[in-house]
């Protein structure tokens, strides 16, 4: 039966092992046919014995702790929805779900901005370290005598964040491409920064790098007022692309002055599928509390909320988690209401469309008062109650609770406001 080395279900070890045993094996016919081999000879051979043993010893560790994690049971709470396995570093997402931080970090990374566990829309996409079950681990790895360092965590984390030579020159041809003024160069390389922006975080990164490249990005939108529709959908989706990666991206597009303007005219005039797009990237941007602002204050929540008002069901739900991250701004809601949200959620709400979403859109917005006017012209107060008395879904049961309660509330505060009063008791 063949011997079974320590390596061989490391690629990367194996590769590393292969390098250590050829520099040995030269060092030593080197000292074998060389009667006048030097000390310095004699130093490299115990570096590379040292390097060799190190790396041994490393694998056999981890070995060692992956079987150890084999034969004992792990409490389901300290295992990752995602992977299934111990959680080396958990995490908290907006949902309140537990994940380890490597797989969780790669599931909004692909593109996702739902909790995977509930399927909840994610208002942000912040992570915040569960000390908690952090220290429960620990303490559990510990009695049962499991190895709780991070290293090889950390180590796939810096593999995905490495970005090679080649990765560069690639990104470096192809914004040349697309900021040229060739077209076929332009939608070529517009369609693959969209793929290579997808597939993970190494170009991702590069942008964050570069800031300066995401006006090249821009380049072919900014000429002319009819864009090629390829073209734009294109660098719309990698736009979405590059605000997923971190906080920093996220900052560095929204305050790239040429972005917000081009999202605005791409949910007023691009495809269906640029117009979701478009949507999902002020959503993923919207994470950050002072994007929040500065887009609300660039007027583009009217294009939301006419795109809310024509219902496509491929735009609706990114345009419903943009509205609904925008507004968590408070200076926001007015300016929703300004633009007709609350007519166009209670439309939608009293048809029983997508009222899970839009609810609680209309939940924030009804503490503005012009909001709670306007749902007693459109007789909101029968299909909030109708939602109390019949929706299966507690959530819904209690946003629209809130809502009466708001409405209530207000009403009864302002003596001027009596006649909307009555008008909405008697409804």
């Amino acid at each position: 039966m063949a011997k079974t080395s320590v390596f061989d279900s490391d690629p990367t070890a194996i590769a590393k092992a292969k390098e250590l045993k050829r520099e040995m094996k030269k060092l030593l016919r080197n000292i074998e046919e060389d009667d006048d081999f030097g000390v310095q000879t004699i130093d490299q051979l115990q570096e590379a014995l040292s390097a060799f043993k190190q790396a041994t010893m490393r694998k056999m560790a981890k070995s060692s702790s992956l079987e150890m994690l084999e034969t004992v049971s792990c409490p389901e709470e300290f295992r990752c929805p995602l992977s299934n396995d111990l959680m080396r570093d958990p995490v908290v997402l907006a949902s309140g779900q537990t994940y380890d931080k490597l797989f969780i970090q790669k599931w909004l990374s692909s593109g996702n901005r739902t909790c995977p566990k509930t399927q909840q829309v994610l208002p942000h996409t912040a992570l915040t370290p569960n000390l908690l079950i952090r220290e429960m681990i620990s303490k559990w790895c510990k009695k049962v005598g499991l190895e709780t360092t991070n290293q090889h965590h950390s180590n796939l984390v810096n593999e995905e964040k490495a970005v090679t030579k080649s990765d560069r020159e690639i990104f470096s041809s192809l914004l040349c491409k697309v900021s040229s003024s060739n077209l076929q160069d332009q939608k070529s390389a517009a369609k693959e920064l969209r793929l290579l922006t997808k597939k993970g975080p190494d170009f991702r990164a590069l942008f964050g790098e570069h800031p300066d490249e995401i006006t090249r990005l821009l380049n072919p939108l900014l000429h002319g007022s009819n864009p090629d529709e390829h073209i734009q959908e294109d660098v719309v989706t990698t736009l979405l692309n590059i605000s997923i990666h971190d906080d920093s991206n996220k900052k560095l597009v929204c305050e790239n002055p040429n972005v917000i303007p081009l999202l605005i005219d791409a949910l007023r005039r691009g495809t269906v599928a640029t117009r979701s797009n478009a949507a999902a990237a002020i959503f993923t941007l919207s994470a950050l509390d002072s994007n929040k602002v500065l887009i609300g204050k660039s007027g583009i929540l009217k294009p939301l909320i006419d795109l809310l008002d024509e219902g496509n069901p491929l735009a609706i739900k990114d345009v419903a988690a943009a509205i609904f991250t925008l507004c968590i701004a408070h200076e926001n809601r007015s300016r929703a209401v300004k633009d007709g949200a609350v007519r166009v959620l209670g439309k939608k709400i009293s048809n029983g469309l997508y009222v899970d979403e839009l609810l609680a859109i209309l939940a924030m917005l009804v503490t503005h008062w012009k909001a709670v006017e306007e749902l007693g012209e459109l007789g909101g107060v029968s299909w909030l109650l109708e939602i109390t008395r019949e929706s299966e879904c507690k959530r819904n049961k209690e946003n629209a609770i809130v809502i009466l309660h708001t409405i209530c509330s207000a009403t009864g505060r302002s003596g001027r406001r009596s006649k909307k009063r009555r008008i909405l008791m008697e409804r």
